[in-house]
């Protein structure tokens, strides 16, 4: 994020739109239809891998002011299996194309805070479904033993209005289903296979409906940070700035150090490294950000694989850090519309209201700085993304698709599309110093691997992973195909 006062996420729009058997399953459902799906688990034998997924609801009416599917997982194979690569899917129909939703854990026999909950965007809408919820497990949910289940999910959405939800057209509701009882009509993924139910008609979750060889002929921009300093001349022959003058965003007073943008070899390749310091004080605290001086981007693909920090390098910890990559042009006036910014933002310690670990992606319409108002939509994550992960959002003519590692984390609607291009951006920087009050200097690192757009075409994360191998095997350390806006 670029200049801007602090606090803005007390603000953040809460709208979110916010990732063994399954092929013997789905031939079945078409020769049999999706009822003779409940009966597979009991009668089949385990397979190595291998998931059933038990549903009730507790709000069975035809509309109501939220839906509430209450979910079981039960592990059906021989083998123990991570909760964390476990991801279910709620289909439903929106009741209106612009709604944005809300998810709640009001209890879990594991316990809420290891439940995640996001918003997803069918890609072949059908007459019952045209969003999903898919519910994810972090690390700290643990595994489920063969045979064993998760016990109640006790799960609930609604529209961020809270008007009325319809529920009797959702592909996934059945309000006559009181007690817990096996349900194909939600899909369960194990390390990104479907292992269980059926989706709505063209909505497998892992259909293989792009291909993973990269399209050839899109006009891209491509580095693979592999430069001596932050004085290289040929960062600047790139197009790349890296900032040294003074203001916002984050702790008044605090410097934006260019020296303290380094390159380093991690993993065989050469990776940019960006410092953020403090000593308690805002003349001691240094800021970090490196970003396109062309203001030449808008619809497409971005991509980077970037490396979060929850802990300093050295000294305390607990300091209200912001480690992101985004893309972004200029406010021309406050609530301009023409204004466009589509962020990933991880904070490792909290912070905007946060009390802990949270990762968001967020699509801005506009703001006003003075006084604070903003017209924007997010999803967000809780949990720990210390380490490396793939960061991929689109942009085309219809909405924004942000991914993380490979898992769909949100889409976000057409009202946030970009009118105008914009630059990339990478900064690490402190929001306040309010999460850490000692004077003892401490340091934290954020390192990015490597970047990528490519004009004009939606590419999945296979592609991208496809495409930046095939620069890094022609030795192609960067190029930039991008025209001038």
């Amino acid at each position: 994020m670029s200049n801007r006062p602090t606090g803005r996420l007390t603000s953040r729009s809460t709208g979110r739109t916010v990732p063994g058997r399954a092929r013997l399953a789905l031939a079945l459902a078409a020769l049999l239809g999706g009822g003779a799906l409940t009966a597979l688990p009991a009668q089949a034998a385990p397979a190595a891998d291998g998931l059933s997924v038990q549903y009730r609801t507790s709000a069975g009416g035809a509309t109501a002011d939220q839906t509430e599917p209450w979910l079981k997982v039960r592990n059906t194979g021989s083998s123990t299996v991570q909760l964390s690569q476990v991801k279910v899917r709620y289909y439903f129909k929106a009741d209106s194309p612009g709604d944005s939703y809300r998810f709640a854990c009001s209890w879990a026999v594991r316990g809420c805070s290891v439940v995640t909950g996001t918003f997803g965007t069918l890609s072949n809408p059908t007459a019952t479904a045209d969003r999903y919820l898919e519910i994810g497990f972090t690390e700290a949910a643990g595994t489920l033993a063969p045979g064993a289940d998760t016990g109640d999910l006790q799960l609930r959405f609604h529209r961020t209005n809270w008007q009325t939800v319809r529920q009797s057209d959702d592909y996934s509701f059945n309000g006559a289903q009181t007690s817990y009882a096996n349900w194909d009509k939600v899909t369960a993924q194990l390390a990104g296979a479907t292992v269980w139910g059926a989706a709505p008609e063209g909505n497998d979750p892992t259909d293989p409906t792009d291909p993973t060889d990269p399209p050839g002929d899109g006009q891209a921009l491509f580095d693979d940070f592999d430069y001596s300093s932050h004085t290289d001349p040929a960062i600047s022959a790139h197009g790349w700035s890296v900032r040294a003058n003074s203001g916002g965003p984050g702790v008044p007073g605090a410097t934006w150090d260019p020296s303290k943008v380094t390159f380093v070899s991690s993993g065989g390749n050469s990776v940019m490294n960006l410092e953020t310091s403090t000593a308690g004080t805002g003349a001691s605290t240094t800021h970090t950000e490196v970003l396109t001086r062309a203001t030449k981007f808008r619809n497409g693909t971005y991509a980077a694989r970037v490396k979060f920090s929850d802990a300093p390098k050295s000294g305390p910890d607990g300091d209200h850090l912001v480690q992101t990559f985004f893309t972004i042009n200029d406010l021309k006036a406050p609530m301009a519309d023409d204004y466009a910014e589509y962020d990933f933002e991880y904070l490792p310690n909290g912070g905007w209201g946060e009390p802990a670990n949270i990762l968001y992606t967020t699509s801005w319409e506009t703001y006003n700085p003075d006084p604070w108002q903003a017209v924007n939509q997010h999803s967000e994550q809780r949990r720990s993304y210390a380490g490396w992960h793939d960061l991929v959002v689109t942009i085309d003519d219809s909405a924004i698709t942000y991914y993380v590692d490979g898992q769909h984390f949100g889409t976000h609607d057409a009202r946030y599309l970009p009118e105008r291009p914009m630059s990339i951006n990478f900064n690490q920087w402190l929001i306040d110093l309010n999460g850490q009050t000692s004077t003892t200097p401490r340091a934290y690192d954020q390192q990015v691997d490597y970047v990528l757009h490519v004009k004009d075409q939606v590419l999945t994360p296979a592609q991208v992973a496809a495409k930046v191998a095939g620069y890094r095997d022609a030795g192609t350390d960067f190029v930039d195909e991008v025209p001038a806006s």
